[in-house]
């Protein structure tokens, strides 16, 4: 561990992670801690010790010039705190990294110490994986978690899970055996469109992230981009014949599988959080947040 800055005491934090790599599918959910920290500017505070968990002819380093000074930036998970203070004050600490080469186990135990020292109440993970989803109906975006009682509080899916998995999968057992309540957002990207960026997913998990925690993240631009990405899919559709019937086959076998859960309950649901996002806006749409980030000095690159 390399900690760059003591923190003050924290407000109700959440940790919130992403890791570039296998469980970060058209990076979406990356992307999507990217637009918290640039959100709310998000100052690096700490980070794992590179050479613990990476294997750099994997990972590589890259060099590049500071004011005509040579810096090394090694591949590794840094962490950030902001606060938001709209509706109430709440940090949110964001762990974001790539998924570990090596030493999974000593990678979890040292990201749950850092949730323990700052008295995390909730872990977050984000993770997107490819599906046969069409890219024109709204991203699917699972929650599960491998605590009953989370998933009863939170009506959310158990994991029944079993396979092959990544830091993402590791990560969530290891809240589940420390007893740290966490929750984990898939969001689904079309396997055909796979290349990054995806905003669209990226989107979803945001509004996901804005369900769970009962906060209005700004969009910036995430929802033009969405829409942009739509429509150039749209476009290269339109181009393959095999491309237009494939996706055509995806959205019908979507709506049937679907129509069951057109539920009263299920619709009545859905309105509920479109009024909560509506409270949270302005006039115009949009509301001003206010957040920052908590107060350091200026970060030192590792050399």
């Amino acid at each position: 561990m390399i900690e760059l800055e003591d923190l003050p005491e924290l407000i109700d934090p959440v940790m919130i992670c992403a890791f570039e790599g296998w469980n970060d599918a058209g990076d979406a959910a990356s992307a999507a801690l990217g637009h918290l920290d640039e959100t709310w500017g998000g100052k690096v505070f700490a980070a794992l010790d590179a050479e613990d968990y990476y294997d750099f002819q994997v990972n590589r380093p890259t060099i590049w010039l500071d004011g005509g000074v040579r810096r090394i930036t090694w591949p590794t998970t840094r962490l950030s705190v902001v606060r938001v203070t709209e509706p109430k004050p709440r940090d949110l600490v964001l762990v974001r990294g790539i998924e570990p080469s090596m030493r999974w186990r000593s990678y979890c135990n040292e990201l749950l110490g850092f949730a323990h020292e700052l008295g995390v109440e909730l872990v977050v993970v984000l993770g997107a994986l490819l599906g046969d989803t069409p890219h024109t109906r709204p991203v699917p975006v699972s929650g599960v978690t491998s605590d009953a009682s989370v998933a009863r509080s939170l009506d959310l899916e158990e994991s029944r899970y079993e396979g092959p998995t990544g830091i993402v999968g590791v990560l969530q057992e290891a809240c589940a055996h420390a007893g740290v309540p966490a929750v984990t957002f898939w969001a689904a990207v079309p396997h055909y469109v796979s290349q990054p960026p995806n905003p669209k997913a990226t989107l979803a998990l945001i509004n996901k992230l804005e369900d769970l925690l009962d906060l209005r993240i700004p969009p910036g631009e995430l929802a033009d981009d969405a829409r942009a990405w739509q429509l150039g899919v749209d476009q290269l559709a339109a181009e393959d014949t095999e491309v237009a019937e494939y996706v055509q086959q995806l959205e019908e076998a979507q709506d049937t599988a679907e129509l069951p859960e057109a539920s009263g309950d299920a619709i009545a649901r859905e309105f509920e959080r479109y009024l909560r996002r509506r409270e949270n806006q302005g006039p115009k749409g949009e509301k001003p947040i206010t957040g920052h980030a908590t107060e350091r000095p200026k970060d030192e690159d590792e050399e």
